[in-house]
């Protein structure tokens, strides 16, 4: 992902440039719509495409955000996944991966399925600085993908007017943030040791003043101040 891309008359020189880039040029500087719009245009009618991008993708204006309006609009986007980070060799900076269905059934149309599974993953078992999907991962990513349904904190099925209200920015924590874990606080334990505190501190208190006594100095308390 995230490769440079070609200027539009070097596009417009390809057999087939008008059923590739209908929805438009990508700037010269991001080739990724430019390859997202090849697929599109090379699968069949009924066909799904999945393709794993750059973040950036998602939200860049320009050209960029022109292109993804029509296809939005067109009601091709099915799903878009936030993937955790350091799931890739090239880059620490969490992907995506969006799918593309050309024929969506009834209950889908109109909408877009946005994941976040950027809490999704595992070490990866040889390489330290590097995470992966586990089994268990790629199942729960999976299943809220077939069952198309909301899910706190992981997943949301957005309508098309909500993502025009945002310009048409997919970025995923836009739509679902992670649910925050609420830590439980067992009081009756944290007032048992603020109990064991105030006892420790009372004990070094006599320690100290036993100790100035020994040296001759008279508290406060014992002068009667």
């Amino acid at each position: 992902w995230n490769q440079d891309g070609y200027p539009e008359e070097v596009l417009k020189k390809g057999e087939f440039w008008r059923e590739r880039f209908r929805y438009g040029f990508p700037p010269k500087q991001s080739a990724d719509w430019a390859w997202i719009q090849h697929m599109i245009a090379s699968t069949k009618e009924n066909g799904r495409i999945g393709v794993v991008i750059d973040n950036g993708c998602l939200f860049r204006g320009g050209k960029e955000k022109a292109i993804r309006s029509r296809i939005v609009n067109d009601d091709l986007l099915g799903c878009v996944i936030l993937l955790p980070e350091k799931l890739f060799y090239n880059t620490g900076a969490p992907g995506a991966i969006l799918i593309f269905d050309k024929n969506k059934p009834p209950e889908r149309r109109g909408k877009i399925l946005f994941i976040n599974a950027s809490e999704e993953y595992e070490p990866h078992p040889e390489i330290r600085k590097l995470n992966r999907l586990g089994d268990k991962n790629i199942e729960k990513i999976a299943k809220a993908y077939r069952e198309f349904k909301d899910i706190e904190g992981f997943c949301r099925v957005v309508s098309l007017d909500e993502v025009r209200e945002n310009e048409y920015n997919l970025n995923v924590t836009l739509y679902v943030l992670p649910k925050e874990e609420i830590e439980e606080i067992d009081i009756a334990k944290e007032w048992r040791e603020l109990l064991e505190i105030e006892k420790s501190l009372k004990q070094i208190e006599e320690k100290i003043e036993n100790y100035l006594r020994g040296i001759g100095y008279v508290s406060t308390k014992e002068k009667g101040i």
